[in-house]
């Protein structure tokens, strides 16, 4: 591993990133999944709001994406960790951002571990409205591979229920901890019609430092990516 002159740490960056950018025309989900319908996402959102606390305000953890780019407004944010999840590069893509050509690599919230992220929280009266957006920008077909529910979540020290997305185990896409050399291989050339792989690491890896948090295996992978990718032409 070569020594980084930079004192964060971080091998990866916009300029390598971009060499992971193909344009990729969307052709669709794959043919063993099946577009959300509105009545779809209305129905995770009733179920999430039937077992929330009576009139409570509602908490949402992120953990990736929904840190550097947030699905819905919120009138707080807090650090927050959900013990018995972590992240995990885990889930082969060929859409959105892979190809059946060049598979891609997502991440997700899987069980085991402890994980840090931030909790945004929203009041009652915006719920209905805001898990709505949330639930439309983190599931796009069904079987979902990241499904919602209420997770035990310290919220500034403070145990709260909060709605997180956890990885659905039960799909073909789901390949468990792959080896960390093959994971950044697949990063390093997924992309699709949203973007790259390479992409979402680098967001998430600067958002995460930004709020104080250095996740190992995600701060090993953004180095091996950065390798794979300066070796491109």
């Amino acid at each position: 591993m070569p020594r980084d002159p930079r004192p964060n740490g971080l091998l990866l960056t916009p300029e390598l990133v971009a060499r992971a950018h193909r344009a990729v025309i969307d052709h669709g989900p794959p043919a063993d999944r099946e577009r959300m319908r509105d009545a779809d996402y209305d129905a995770l959102a009733e179920e999430l709001l039937q077992r929330a606390e009576p009139g409570e305000d509602i908490w949402l953890f992120a953990s990736g994406s929904l840190i550097w780019n947030p699905a819905c407004p919120s009138v707080e944010q807090r650090p927050a960790e959900v013990p018995g999840w972590h992240r995990s590069f885990c889930l082969r893509l060929v859409w959105y951002r892979g190809t059946p050509e060049w598979p891609g690599l997502m991440m997700g919230l899987d069980r085991g571990g402890l994980c840090r992220g931030v909790a945004y929280r929203i009041p009652r009266a915006e719920a209905w409205e805001a898990l709505g957006k949330v639930v439309r920008r983190e599931i796009t077909v069904k079987p979902a591979a990241n499904q919602p529910r209420w997770l035990p979540a310290r919220i500034d020290g403070e145990r709260k229920p909060a709605i997180g997305f956890v990885v659905n185990r039960q799909i073909p896409a789901y390949v468990g901890r792959l080896p960390a050399e093959q994971a950044a291989d697949l990063i390093a050339t997924g992309c699709g019609h949203v973007g790259s792989c390479a992409e979402y690491l680098l967001n998430t890896v600067v958002k995460l430092q930004e709020h104080g948090i250095r996740d190992r295996n995600l701060w090993h992978l953004q180095a091996l990516v950065a390798q794979r990718l300066a070796g491109m032409s």
